[in-house]
């Protein structure tokens, strides 16, 4: 699993957001796709909402990348 960290500047970062910031997907509607799909774990389970807001310390995988969140 390839491990990326990302650091955000506000209080929180949307899912749908950090997947196109890591630019894992190309579109807002990819990303959303991948949400819905359950391709998207959020602290070690799956979740399927796209407005979820990531904070410092969360944690993402989405195909085979490791996300922490800082």
């Amino acid at each position: 699993m390839k491990e990326h960290e990302f650091k955000i500047t506000g209080e929180y970062i949307h899912m749908i957001q950090l997947l196109k910031a890591m630019s894992f997907v190309g579109s807002g509607g990819e990303a959303k796709e991948c949400v819905l799909d359950g391709l998207v774990y959020y602290n070690g389970e799956v979740d399927y909402r796209m407005r979820l807001k990531v904070r410092p310390g969360d944690e993402v995988v989405f195909e085979g990348n490791f996300i922490k969140v800082v």
